[in-house]
């Protein structure tokens, strides 16, 4: 689908980039052209990765807790020596299925300081370096497709996603006319170890997935990085502001309110509702 040096001479950031996501789109930037960091708070996954990804390019890990705005700090200190970066991707992430009087405040803020606080500290460092050389950049920053409207049971992931897309469409405002440009992208289910385990628990869960999904299927993490990847290039300047929905149609499929009965009615009931002449 695309140039082999379609990222060539990007030097790239992604959070979370030891599993899941992160690694799907580190293999990916590393494919065309890229230079890549991953940061993450376990340092053995970290090498662990680098250590299977490094036949594709220069790929470096760097252990840091994006939690800290200290040690986020010191991640891009230490980054911005060797050379500035081009992109950043907020893509650590926490998040469970949990009753929400049941949640306790530090439970509360797991989720809430990693999604919300981690994304705000990395955006900054990176921002704010951005702005004084006077340099372009683009940040690109993973959503949920339940970001606008709320979902019951994973309230801190809804409440922390929805401050995320609200960081990204003020400051592509606020930061466009200086040269960077802030995207999101708001990927449905897709599956990947650990995190998919914590959400859809319950075989009979990602059956409900499925069957709501009208693609009737799951995305794949090719997918997404091969959206991120043309997001983060030059190939995609124009777009600024953006949260892209990835799902297979799945939200469009249960905001209307008679969308689920083509689930539910056969062939013969259609025939019986068929207007007649």
């Amino acid at each position: 689908m695309f140039h082999k040096d379609l990222l060539q001479h990007k030097r790239i950031l992604i959070t979370g980039g030891g599993t899941g996501l992160g690694k799907g789109m580190a293999s990916r930037f590393l494919e065309l052209g890229a230079t890549v960091y991953i940061c993450g708070r376990r340092e053995e996954v970290l090498k662990a990765t680098a250590d299977e990804l490094k036949t594709n390019g220069p790929i470096h890990a760097i252990a840091c807790d994006v939690r800290s705005l200290e040690a986020v700090e010191r991640m891009i200190e230490s980054i911005w020596k060797e050379g500035a970066l081009d992109i950043l991707v907020n893509n650590a992430a926490g998040n469970f299925i949990a009753r929400t009087e049941e949640l306790s405040p530090r439970a509360w803020e797991s989720v809430i300081n990693i999604v919300l606080m981690g994304t705000l500290h990395c955006t900054m460092a990176c921002g704010r370096r951005w702005l004084a050389a006077k340099r372009s950049g683009t940040v690109l920053s993973i959503s949920a497709t339940y970001a606008p409207v709320g979902s019951a049971y994973v309230v801190p992931s809804a409440v922390s996603k929805a401050g995320v897309e609200a960081l990204t469409r003020s400051l592509a405002v606020e930061w466009g006319n200086r040269g960077i440009r802030m995207n999101a992208i708001a990927p449905g289910p897709i599956p990947t170890q650990g995190a998919f385990s914590r959400l859809l628990p319950h075989s009979g869960l990602e059956a409900v997935a499925l069957d709501r999904n009208p693609l009737h299927r799951f995305g794949t993490i090719e997918e997404l990085a091969n959206l991120a990847a043309f997001l983060v290039s030059d190939g995609s300047g124009y777009i600024n502001g953006e949260v892209v929905r990835m799902d297979g149609g799945e939200f469009l499929q249960g905001a209307g309110e008679f969308s689920a009965v083509g689930r539910v009615l056969t062939d013969k009931d259609w025939e019986s509702l068929r207007p007649r002449k």
